[in-house]
């Protein structure tokens, strides 16, 4: 769960903290005492507002990567704080580790989602957009769904996930940064 939440919330932490909260409310999953909080009903509606506003933002060329940019200050943090309070009865030194594998597992997914959403911004037609933004939403879920049900099967796409985004990383940095490079260049100088 720790590294399920810590990845997921790179990608989309509103989604994360809906699905798990909504699992604990009804009963599907088990939540750890320290993340119990999430089915709370006001983190539920506040996290299913932001769920919206992202939503929304997500599907609109450029602006998807303004959130983004944006949102970097509030995913990786909050995957260290998931992955953390995952652990809650594990000991202090693996919490420590959950904790610093959740914030970096988030931060490569965020990474990667930034990275290739630049690349779909370069397309002219809105479509792509709306159909990666769908796809990662459904990929967000799914890899909760998995990572709670077959968590060595988790564990091993993750394992290939974290392979390709090493060999990945010098090259979605360049992209996550190409919409705002291009934006500077494009601004009048005086």
């Amino acid at each position: 769960m720790a590294l399920g939440a810590g990845w997921a919330s790179g990608l989309n932490v509103y989604a994360v903290v809906l699905v798990l909260g909504i699992g604990e409310r009804l009963g599907l999953v088990a939540l750890p005492h320290d993340l119990q909080v999430l089915a709370s009903s006001w983190v539920l509606a506040v996290a299913a507002l932001l769920f919206a506003l992202n939503f929304l933002a997500d599907k609109i060329p450029f602006i998807d990567s303004l959130n983004d940019l944006l949102h970097t200050a509030v995913r990786i943090p909050a995957g260290a704080l998931l992955a953390f309070g995952a652990t809650d009865q594990t000991g202090p030194e693996v919490a420590v580790i959950a904790t610093l594998l959740g914030g970096t597992l988030a931060a490569g997914s965020h990474i990667a989602k930034t990275g290739s959403r630049a690349v779909i911004n370069t397309s002219p037609e809105p479509f792509s957009n709306i159909a990666a933004s769908f796809a990662t939403d459904a990929l967000v879920i799914g890899g909760l769904v998995l990572a709670l049900t077959h968590p060595i099967t988790f564990l091993c796409l993750l394992a290939l996930f974290v392979a390709g985004l090493i060999w990945l990383l010098p090259k979605l940095v360049r992209l996550a940064l190409l919409p705002f490079s291009r934006l500077m260049r494009r601004r009048p100088r005086n």
